[in-house]
């Protein structure tokens, strides 16, 4: 028997994923040190909070909400916290929720009017209508315009943040100790780009969010999506269990084979609506935004958390290089 020094086709494409995962951690360093030198806690939540176990003990910290802001005037008619909340604990998502139209229009004429930073580069600054311009004068693909801070520029958008109804899902959810970390604006653009510029804007991979021990993000659609607008994908259930590879890896992203085959070919849900449409869900769910491929998506994030914000991660944005 006569052995080889060819290496088979699926070793190679093993040695690739491996690669391209160290590569996605590489560029991520710079972000967690950041983090950890802002606020050293952060380290622990970060190596215990993937845990089963380590999540299940900090949820026991959690104080039950005293339900003062219940009742107060919401711009969400006819949402019930409960159902919420019920949904949120059963499948780790709750997607029935809706902008009033005026609110949705201010918010995305803001965006349209507003300069936004691409693949979150605050030296590449432009118009979402001049994003095809932008691309062929940098020479590279952009995925991703971001508003930072200046989305607190638009009153549509302060008063999403602090609408009621929000805060009391969250309070409901995570405990009386549930407070806003993080709100922001941001275009999906239509173009080619490579996995690593796909993973970077957290783009066409299932993974999870890891910026907080207990954390919700309510998503709102401020253009119609559909199949080629980048539609968010969620694993439905996948917040309460984690195959144990997935929990003592340091990385958060998976292939789509990987996450549907252990939690079953059914429970991925893919969100489309019109513009206003929205969902609350568990970040720590696997989820996933896919690759606009028809027209750009415009979305907005409001989340809550129970730790200290960052100053950085308020609008959303990572250390590079």
């Amino acid at each position: 028997m006569h052995s080889s020094s060819v290496t088979p086709a699926n070793d190679l494409e093993a040695i690739a994923r491996k690669g391209g995962k160290l590569r996605r951690m590489a560029v991520r360093i710079p972000t967690y040190m950041a983090d950890i030198r802002e606020n050293p806690a952060w380290l622990p939540m970060f190596l215990l909070a993937r845990t089963i176990p380590g999540r299940r003990a900090h949820w026991l910290t959690a104080k039950a909400s005293n339900g003062s802001i219940a009742g107060l005037p919401s711009m969400f008619d006819g949402v019930d916290a409960d159902a919420a909340v019920v949904a949120l604990k059963r499948d780790g998502i709750f997607a029935d929720l809706q902008l009033p139209d005026a609110v949705t229009e201010e918010i995305s004429a803001f965006a349209h009017e507003t300069p936004c930073f691409g693949n979150f580069d605050r030296k590449v600054e432009f118009m979402a209508s001049d994003h095809r311009a932008t691309e062929d004068w940098l020479g590279r693909p952009i995925l991703s315009g971001h508003h930072f801070e200046r989305a607190l520029d638009c009153p549509a958008v302060l008063a999403v943040q602090r609408d009621p109804l929000l805060s009391e899902i969250a309070r409901r959810y995570l405990g009386a100790q549930a407070q806003l970390i993080t709100t922001r604006t941001w275009w999906s653009f239509p173009t080619r780009a490579s996995e690593a510029d796909r993973s970077l804007a957290s783009l066409d991979k299932y993974h999870f969010d890891l910026d907080d021990w207990r954390m919700i993000k309510f998503f709102f659609y401020l253009v119609d999506v559909d199949a080629g607008t980048g539609p968010h994908v969620y694993v439905r259930g996948s917040h309460n269990k984690r195959r144990m590879k997935h929990q003592l890896t340091l990385l958060v992203g998976h292939p789509a084979d990987e996450i549907v085959d252990y939690y079953g070919k059914d429970s991925p849900i893919t969100l489309t609506g019109k513009a206003g449409s929205g969902f609350v869900e568990d970040p720590f769910g696997f989820h996933m935004g896919t690759v606009a491929t028809e027209k750009p998506r415009l979305m907005m994030e409001v989340g809550f958390g129970v730790s200290k914000p960052s100053r950085r991660r308020f609008h959303g944005e990572p250390v590079l290089r």
